[in-house]
């Protein structure tokens, strides 16, 4: 068990750093420092598929709640 942590904790402080989260094209945009609107553009829609997911389970646990009730 204390194994699995260490080796998880391990993974959790290194992978990051090795990890290219973007596509190619997206990452030339941004480091190309050209085009401002385009990097916005890419934040927001990161941001916008993050929440999506929290909305929709917030929504479906309070159907819930309120069913349980």
């Amino acid at each position: 068990m204390q194994h699995n942590k260490l080796f998880i904790s391990l993974c959790l402080i290194i992978l990051p750093g090795l990890i290219q989260a973007q596509c190619a094209m997206c990452r030339a945009v941004l480091e190309s420092g050209e085009g401002q609107e385009v990097a916005q553009g890419i934040n927001n829609g990161i941001i916008y598929l993050m929440a999506v997911p929290y909305i929709l389970i917030g929504v479906l646990g309070y159907y819930i709640f309120k069913k349980m009730k």
